[in-house]
C-alpha cells in the first residue's frame, strides 16, 4: 500500500525552510555559531502557507444558528505570504520541527517581519523585437 504524507498548515502559520546560509555579514564577515544564535531575526523560504484568518461570513443571516452545523460559513482572509517567498522573521515567534529528516519552522503571520519575493519580468529584446 502507497502512502503520500503532506503539510497542512492551520490558519495563520506559515512553514519556512530556514536558510542555514547565513554566516557572513554584507561585509563578507563569516560569523561564528555563537553570534547567529544570539540574533533576534531568521529568514528562509516560505513552502506553505496556511488559508488565512478565520472569520464568520457576514452575508449569511441565520433566523436559528443553534441549528446549523454547516462549517461552509467560515470564510478566511487570506494571508499576505504565499509559497517561494523568502522571509525574514521573528527567531522567537518560530516553533523547529523535524519532517522527513528536514527542520522547519512553523511561524505565525504576524511574526514574519519581512517578504521579499521575485517576479520574473519578460524583457522586451526577449519577445523578438
Amino acid at each position: 500500500m502507497k502512502t503520500k504524507r503532506e503539510f497542512i498548515i492551520v490558519g495563520d502559520r506559515v512553514l519556512i525552510e530556514p536558510d542555514e546560509k547565513i554566516d557572513k555579514t554584507s561585509a563578507g564577515l563569516f560569523l561564528p555559531p555563537t553570534v547567529k544564535e544570539k540574533d533576534k531575526v531568521l529568514a528562509g523560504r516560505i513552502i506553505k502557507v496556511g488559508p488565512g484568518y478565520p472569520v464568520h461570513d457576514p452575508s449569511l443571516v441565520l433566523e436559528e444558528p443553534w441549528k446549523q452545523t454547516n462549517t461552509e460559513s467560515i470564510k478566511y482572509i487570506p494571508l499576505q505570504a504565499r509559497e517561494g517567498d523568502y522571509a525574514l522573521f521573528l527567531k522567537d515567534a518560530g516553533i523547529e520541527i523535524e519532517f522527513e529528516e528536514k527542520k522547519y519552522l512553523i511561524v505565525p503571520h504576524s511574526a514574519i517581519l519581512v517578504l521579499i519575493r521575485t517576479t520574473i519580468i519578460e524583457d522586451e529584446d526577449d519577445r523578438g523585437f
